[in-house]
């Protein structure tokens, strides 16, 4: 561990007086901005605050050291780095605080974030990719501290990728020729309470593993919100990081530690640790000690209520900006009455930032509310409701600073309150009011997937081809499907790579690589450790800078571990920066029926509810997930795929065009038709399906199978309504736990297709049992649907439309 200088005896040579006044300036307006942003919050024009006062000096330290290319994947105290980059300017954050949805003003979330979540914008309109080798980047931040860890070791170790393999940056969206690909590093920030998380210590490990150039800075203020670090860490993290630390002809972390409000210190330190991460891809932490957080973690609370006076009297006393200040006065830097004057002039300029912020945010709405208070004035003037109306439209003219909702509110009071009439104002209300909420409504809720001409809905649809001639059809295990489909893949894109628990040499458990590290290399087709995390940050920080990577995570019993991450993260990538950012990961997993409680688990669920802006793809067999793989690599949103765990030995027919062929997402399948039920299934229980539907038609049961291939998105066009208007008859099928993925598919067709009217019977699910499946083919038989209860449940929906042709024969 080395610890920098924390006393400056001098102005080294190197800082000149312009840069120390620049920076000076800088926090000072930052600190301006933590302040009045406070108070916009207290006096109610704001939800919510959080801001990064205290943290300036150490952050104006790391701009400095900042080159044009780098990425950021920090956290939310980051406000004087983003303004010192250009990655903020003060109106933005101030739009930001009144959560201005219009993404010109507000370009980080488009109003969808709290304060200080910074994300740059590297999509167009189009979804083509911006050029990150001439900016300062930043992944979009999230909330859920520590989630920034996971994606910034697949940021840096871009750029080990860039460096080592020759071509890969020029064949990556967001490069154009950068003079030297691979000199970027990936910054890191996180505060010390959340080093107390196992995503910081897994993020930490995989980097020291992978020796990326990665520079994380810890921002210890000593608390977690209340809690001070003695109850979050065993030790002062400098001291327990040590391990990590580099040993000659070894791997691991450079470490440094620096007190936050050392000025001359934090600008060597960065410099230093800045220039060895570049130059020797040596991945570095700063331990920044002795920071303060002057006005308490947030909005929501007041840190006087834990913090001691000594403490608090501490904070004031080592304020980073009131020692920077001494140290330019006592080296003739600057004089009192000239620094004095940059304050006077930084809290006029905010002050302005901040009302013009709030006069741009405040137009529309105020616009929106004079039209709907003349509207309904001329409902008053003739409505026999006219004393009940005036009272609303009293009440929204009084309100200060309406939000939009108050608007919607107040016109739908009125609608209310003269039901029944029927006058060209009240038309004219309704019509406003409707337009009006389709308008709002869309400021909130778009790009949830993508919807440019790269989307994965629109690649068009190539269907398998096969040989003529039976004899010369090629049939092949399942996996050896796959194994074509990715090697095909992997020559055809030069940015696509895979990474995973066993994938490099043994070629995944199921052997769907093998033999493609060695045809590929190991940077392509990479072997990681245990750490599913870690496995899928990486993936989205690789597929942030232009990569396509492939993230494996051996069975869908795992994915749990790594669900956070995937969904307040990776799903939430376009929608929360409004278009700005994207990150086409493809997940691989398998899952379904095997034997073991956790090797043959389906909790769908629990996934497809929480990972909504990610396409979820189960196809039944190896070729329709080759199909599948050959659609996502040509699109450019995050999907999973759920490959059929016991389909790996399956012989199946190989189509002539694997590499070319496409399967569409949310278009179902019919692999039997049928006229008098429908079965509603997908992946490994499509098979089961099929085999029951034989012996249904046995007894003159003629039975409809639906793959519906993706539950996200699902049914696009409505094929499955279409089968249930000819049957009359439908039975959700799969192998979730009972209220799961069953459920939701019957939401989908009965609610949201309008499949209900269409019912002669109540529609049915089937699912497994509510415990997780039982080791052992008993086991497995009494878990989860079987052909014996897949048969009862559609007989006993025939049994109650023709109980006497259909009679309970079990019972």
């Amino acid at each position: 561990m080395s610890e920098t200088s924390t006393v400056a005896a001098a102005q080294p040579a190197a800082i000149s007086r312009e840069r120390v006044m620049a920076d000076y300036r800088l926090a000072v307006r930052s600190r301006q901005v933590s302040l009045l942003g406070r108070r916009e919050v207290l006096t109610g024009k704001a939800k919510f605050g959080i801001f990064g006062d205290g943290k300036e000096i150490a952050q104006l330290a790391m701009a400095a050291a900042w080159r044009p290319g780098d990425f950021r994947s920090g956290y939310y105290r980051d406000q004087t780095l983003a303004f010192a980059l250009g990655i903020a300017t003060i109106d933005e954050f101030f739009a930001q605080l009144y959560a201005d949805p219009d993404v010109s003003r507000e370009p980080h979330s488009a109003g969808r974030s709290m304060s200080a979540h910074f994300g740059t914008r590297w999509l167009n309109a189009d979804g083509s990719w911006t050029n990150q080798t001439l900016t300062a980047n930043t992944s979009s931040d999230v909330s859920p501290t520590g989630s920034q860890m996971p994606r910034l070791v697949g940021l840096a170790q871009a750029s080990k990728l860039y460096r080592q393999i020759p071509g890969l940056a020029e064949a990556c969206p967001g490069f154009s020729r950068p003079a030297h690909p691979g000199d970027e590093i990936a910054w890191g920030t996180i505060g010390n309470a959340s080093c107390a998380e196992g995503m910081f210590w897994e993020s930490l490990n995989a980097a020291g593993v992978l020796q990326v150039p990665m520079l994380v800075s810890v921002w210890d203020d000593g608390y977690g919100i209340s809690v001070p670090n003695e109850h979050q860490l065993t030790a002062g993290l400098s001291r327990l990081v040590s391990g990590l630390g580099r040993v000659e002809g070894e791997r691991g972390f450079d470490l440094y530690q620096v007190r936050g409000w050392d000025y001359v210190a934090l600008l060597e330190t960065y410099q230093s640790a800045a220039e060895r991460v570049r130059r020797e891809h040596v991945p570095a932490l700063v331990h920044v000690v002795e920071m303060t957080q002057p006005q308490g973690h947030s909005t929501s609370g007041s840190h006087e209520r834990y913090k001691s006076r000594e403490r608090l009297q501490w904070e004031e006393d080592f304020d980073p900006i009131r020692k920077l200040r001494q140290w330019m006065t006592t080296e003739k830097i600057a004089t009192a009455v000239e620094l004095d004057a940059i304050d006077e002039e930084e809290t006029k300029a905010v002050r302005a930032a901040q009302r013009r912020a709030w006069d741009v945010f405040r137009a529309p709405v105020d616009a929106q509310r004079a039209e709907a208070l003349s509207l309904i004035d001329a409902i008053a003037a003739s409505s026999p409701a006219k004393d009940t109306v005036q009272k609303v439209r009293d009440g929204l003219a009084r309100q200060q600073a309406v939000p939009r909702r108050e608007v919607m509110v107040a016109a739908r009071e009125v609608l209310l309150a003269t039901r029944g009439e029927e006058t060209p104002a009240r038309r004219a209300l309704i019509k406003w009011q409707r337009s009006l909420d389709s308008k709002t409504g869309k400021l909130y809720a778009s790009h949830l997937t993508s919807d440019s001409p790269r989307s994965p809905l629109a690649v068009p649809v190539v269907p398998a081809e096969y040989a003529s001639d039976p004899a010369a059809v090629v049939t092949l295990n399942g996996f050896e499907i796959l194994n074509a489909c990715f090697d095909a893949a992997l020559a055809r894109y030069p940015n696509l790579l895979a990474l995973g628990e066993d994938v490099g040499q043994l070629g995944d458990v199921n052997q769907g690589f093998a033999g493609l590290q060695a045809k590929y290399g190991e940077l392509r087709v990479a072997d990681t450790g245990i750490r599913e995390i870690t496995i899928l940050g990486q993936a989205i920080g690789l597929a942030m800078r232009g990569l396509r990577p492939i993230a494996e995570v051996q069975y869908l019993d795992y994915i749990l571990y790594c669900l956070q991450i995937l969904s307040d993260d990776l799903a939430t990538l376009r929608w929360r920066t409004a278009g700005g950012q994207a990150a086409p990961v493809i997940v691989r997993t398998r899952g379904h029926r095997l034997e073991g409680i956790w090797h043959s688990g389906s909790p769908m669920a629990g996934v497809l509810n929480l990972v909504r802006g990610i396409h979820l793809c189960v196809p039944r067999n190896m070729v329709q997930a080759a199909g599948f793989y050959n659609t996502l690599l040509q699109g450019d949103d995050p999907a999973i795929v759920v490959e059929v765990l016991n389909g790996y030995r399956n012989k199946e027919r190989l189509p002539k065009n694997l590499s070319r062929f496409t399967v569409p997402l949310g278009v179902p399948e019919v692999l039997r038709s049928g006229a008098d039920v429908t079965v509603v299934t997908y992946g490994a229980c499509c098979k089961l399906a099929l085999e029951t539907a034989e012996q249904l038609a046995g007894v003159g049961i003629d039975t409809e199978v639906i793959d519906v291939q993706t539950l996200l998105p699902f049914d696009r066009h409505g094929a499955i309504l279409e089968s249930l208007k000819k049957t009359s008859r439908i039975l959700f099928l799969d192998e979730d736990v009972p209220g799961g993925a069953s459920a939701y598919m019957l939401q989908q067709v009965i609610d949201g297709q309008g499949g209900f009217a269409w019912c002669d019977t109540p529609p049915r699910t089937l699912a497994a049992k509510a415990h997780r499946p039982a080791y052992g083919s008993d086991g497995d038989y009494w878990s989860k649907p079987n052909r014996e209860t897949i048969f009862e449940a559609v007989y006993e929906l025939m049994n109650e439309a023709q109980p006497a042709k259909f009679p309970i024969f079990w019972r």
